[in-house]
């Protein structure tokens, strides 16, 4: 009898130190699922943050379509104004601020053209121009153009001084509206960088128009 109730003794005890080590181990178990939800809230969380980039740098609204779509045509003008200079004039100064007028604007086209084919948006064109500009838009004329053309010397200077400035503030007006009404981050800081530059510009313009 006495050995029979040692043995159920040490069974019993063997059993609770069974319970004991079962309850550490789904004990562990928790925990080690809790890291794991851990690293996994941590790979969720940094997720959204790199859609949400990827969607930001495809967002667009109608702004920024508008926004493409005539300052494509505006920078073109300007750009063949920029090549008028070559020839028509020996003013160092106004062919300085033709060649930096060309460098800047012909790449700001081909990026333009770029956003509108991601947006699934018709490519643009230098007839684009014809579009309906709102006031003040500082597009000019075909016959604006081909005065210009036919001047040389000090009055091709006067000129084209003259009308780059209009053009210069119509580019600033459509980028101002970018700037308020437009989604797109990238299409915003360009429109930031034709405010800065271009007023730049213009300030230079009219100190050399005196």
């Amino acid at each position: 009898m006495r050995t029979k109730l040692v043995v159920s003794l040490a069974a019993a005890t063997m059993s609770a130190f069974l319970v004991v080590g079962c309850s550490d181990g789904s004990t562990d178990s928790p925990m080690d699922g809790h890291s794991m939800d851990g690293r996994s809230m941590d790979v969720s969380s940094s997720a959204p943050s790199s859609t949400d980039g990827a969607s930001a740098s495809a967002e667009f609204n109608d702004a920024d379509v508008m926004f493409a779509q005539l300052m494509y045509p505006h920078h073109a003008q300007a750009v063949e104004m920029a090549a008028m200079a070559e020839g028509r004039t020996d003013n160092p100064e106004v062919l300085a601020l033709a060649s930096a007028i060309e460098a800047a604007q012909q790449p700001e086209m081909d990026q333009l053209t770029a956003w509108l084919t991601e947006w699934g948006q018709p490519a643009p064109s230098a007839g684009m121009g014809g579009m309906d500009h709102s006031p003040g838009g500082g597009m000019m004329t075909q016959q604006e153009m081909g005065g210009l053309m036919a001047a040389s010397g000090p009055e091709f200077d006067r000129q084209w001084l003259t009308m780059m400035i209009a053009h210069h503030r119509g580019a600033i007006e459509m980028a101002n509206t970018e700037i308020s009404d437009g989604s797109n981050p990238d299409a915003q800081q360009m429109a930031r960088t034709i405010v800065e530059t271009q007023q730049q510009e213009i300030d230079t313009m009219q100190r050399l128009l005196g």
